[in-house]
């Protein structure tokens, strides 16, 4: 809380003088001596800052969150290794993910169907796999990202760059609220902190210093993205990219980083193949772990199938009719798939949106637009 003391300068002060204790009971000229500037020096002195960290340790009560200091032993030791790494993160929801495997998936806030479609499916397999997403939260991929994790039963966790208890954007109230109760929200900036556009490229950097490795779906060339992904080479982190259209603007950043030498990625194993090796092993004893407490249940899923009616479906033949002439990657609209297949009604197709929407088979978009979910 203290104006004009950085996570840089931070980290320096505690390196030099030993502990925050220390620094409040240093002198003026033992700060200045540590390398604190006159005026930042006289601050820290003053302890005027206190009321306001007194204020902070109250809203950080009022709603549930924890705060994890460098020093804590919950402080993930990856991001602890970072150039600059934040002194304290303020934490709602599980504060054991920040020491999970974890992947920052990034992207984006204006995404193609194609960039959200491999998102939902790249960022929902890496969760099953057990793989905790990381994101910030913000419109498009990054929404996709935690959202897929969520619908798997998987983890994740959002890096903000305002408060924890502020929502950015305003319409991911509901999800702000899914992810502090099933996964973990994080932020380095105070309760209450609004959200300003110079904190995200500052936010970017533990996305990346908290993952082992850092995949962009899609982006412009010169975009938040395309700054995680110089910050994670930076951190010497993984990263991956997916190919995209050469002639979408969106795809620009992730094919000019795998030209650049990131690695080209087609499903989640090209992911997890390419992380460290103790980061795998993780991964699949978790996996053992999973399959132990769970149980495969394969006896009930095969008598399941075995009791069910060959009798053919006329509403799974519309269905496949239907699902023919819409795309993963293109929005087809709704009078386009009237005007193709002719030997089904329009009322049928309507109804065969509906029942497929429903079995997660078919998105609809904006103005009667719809894709079909790879």
């Amino acid at each position: 809380m203290t104006p004009g003391l950085g996570a840089r300068r931070s980290g320096l002060l505690l390196k030099r003088l030993g502990g925050v204790r220390n620094i409040f009971h240093a002198s003026e000229a033992e700060l200045e001596g540590a390398g604190a500037p006159g005026a930042l020096a006289r601050s820290i002195a003053s302890g005027c800052s206190f009321e306001d960290a007194a204020a902070q340790q109250q809203k950080i009560r009022d709603v549930g969150a924890a705060l994890v200091t460098l020093g804590d032993a919950r402080y993930p030791e990856m991001l602890r290794g970072i150039f600059d790494p934040p002194a304290v993160l303020f934490c709602r929801g599980r504060v054991d993910l920040l020491g999970a495997v974890n992947v920052g998936v990034v992207g984006t806030r204006h995404p193609t169907p194609y960039g959200v479609a491999a998102t939902e499916r790249l960022a929902g397999d890496l969760a099953r796999a057990g793989v905790t997403v990381v994101s910030g939260m913000a419109r498009g991929i990054d929404t996709a990202a935690h959202k897929a994790a969520l619908s798997v039963e998987g983890m994740t966790i959002a890096v903000l760059g305002c408060g924890v208890d502020i929502v950015y954007p305003s319409e991911n109230r509901k999800l702000a609220a899914e992810i502090a109760a099933k996964g973990l929200i994080i932020s380095e900036f105070p309760m209450g902190s609004t959200a300003f556009p110079q904190n995200f490229p500052i936010r970017n950097r533990i996305i990346s210093g908290l993952s082992v490795g850092l995949l962009v779906t899609e982006g412009a060339q010169y975009s938040g993205s395309s700054i995680t992904a110089r910050l994670a080479m930076d951190q010497n982190r993984e990263v991956f990219a997916v190919p995209g259209n050469i002639t979408s603007k969106m795809s620009w950043g992730p094919n000019l980083l795998i030209k650049q030498g990131a690695k080209l990625v087609q499903d989640w194993n090209d992911v997890v193949a390419d992380l460290p090796v103790a980061a795998q092993q993780r991964l699949i004893e978790a996996g053992r772990q999973r399959i132990l407490n769970q149980g495969l249940g394969l006896a009930t899923a095969t008598e399941a199938a075995s009791g069910a009616s060959d009798a053919p479906d006329p509403a799974q033949s519309i269905n496949r009719v239907v699902l023919r002439q819409l795309k993963v990657d293109e929005a087809v609209h709704l009078d386009k798939l009237v005007e193709t297949c002719e030997e089904v009604s329009p009322s049928e197709i309507i109804a065969s949106l509906f029942e497929m929407e429903i079995q997660g088979l078919v998105k609809q978009l904006p103005g009667r637009n719809f894709i079909k979910v790879w």
